[in-house]
């Protein structure tokens, strides 16, 4: 349990991604503290775990709604259910995320990094708008540090940020095409369009009190980890993990920046494990911003 995290009673936190790896610690701290949790996992009876984790006493605080959140229909039933259920939320992290090594799309023709690691945690946070409004949430977006670097070795040379041109694009499913499909710089670009769109979407809810901000957990030893370690470091994965942050460790910053005292009204940021950080020009630029706004509006009004 994290002892750092205040009294969460008569709270409500949503997290994604709980079954597993990061976002369970983060769920079962929370419910520990007080709240009463919502999940969204693809397979409900991998909360079977999330549950032992907690223990019995507490599990009557935990909801597990089963969706896939790459598919727009599943999101949008979700987010309804949730809507039906509460009229306020305190928390919104929004964990849920993979890495794809070959080019995949969704049921709705978006390419996977965009459908999951994009378009779960926009969808989620707009449509459930307004019971955050009420509670004057704080929403935390699980990022990544490759939108500031998608080289995999970093041996020598500059950084190569992600990259991020909506000029010509129509549709969202046009992003990541399979012509020079990158597994790894597509991917980096879905968390930076997480963070662009964060960074829009806590300007339009500050008045109501809401924030938004995005967060690197650190290199964190999760499944996640093998499908990004490069072919050439693959034999050398066991030692890679041993030098990796733990789960628990990942988590800590997660519920940090969501239920810290100090980070009260701290909106639009970007942080490096507990550490405000930058990222690229193009995630501040507002016309990108606005027009990621649309394309996703689009998506999930169709």
């Amino acid at each position: 349990m994290n002892a750092d995290i205040p009294d969460l009673t008569h709270k409500v936190a949503v997290v994604t991604g709980a079954t597993g790896g990061m976002g369970q610690i983060i769920a079962a701290d929370l419910v520990r503290a007080g709240a009463h949790v919502v999940t969204i996992a693809r397979n409900p009876a991998r909360a079977d775990a999330l549950r032992a984790r907690i223990g019995s006493q507490a599990t009557n605080r935990l909801d597990v709604i089963a969706a896939d959140l790459s598919r727009r229909a599943d999101v949008v039933t979700a987010a309804n259910t949730i809507l039906d259920r509460h009229d306020q939320i305190h928390i919104l992290i929004n964990n849920a995320g993979a890495h794809f090594p070959e080019h995949r799309v969704s049921a709705d023709g978006i390419e996977m990094h965009i459908a999951l690691d994009y378009l779960a945690a926009y969808g989620l946070t707009t449509l459930l708008h307004v019971p955050l409004r009420h509670g004057q949430a704080r929403v935390v977006n699980v990022a990544s540090d490759t939108l500031n670097d998608t080289r995999q070795i970093k041996l020598a040379g500059k950084p190569r940020p992600a990259t991020l041109d909506l000029a010509d694009i129509n549709d969202l499913a046009e992003l990541n095409p399979a012509a020079g499909f990158a597994p790894f710089e597509a991917y980096a670009r879905a968390k930076l369009m997480t963070v662009t769109a964060g960074y829009a979407l806590a300007h339009n809810l500050a008045a109501d009190e809401v924030t938004i901000n995005a967060l690197h957990p650190g290199i964190v030893a999760t499944d996640i980890i093998d499908d990004l370690v490069p072919p050439l470091l693959r034999p050398m994965r066991t030692l890679i993990r041993r030098s990796l942050l733990t789960p628990t460790e990942g988590a800590n910053s997660a519920t940090r920046i969501a239920t810290d005292p100090r980070l009260s009204g701290v909106t639009g940021r970007y942080f490096n494990r507990d550490t405000e950080s930058t990222t690229p020009p193009v995630s501040h630029d507002p016309t990108t911003q606005q027009r990621l706004l649309t394309l996703s509006h689009t998506h999930f009004a169709n």
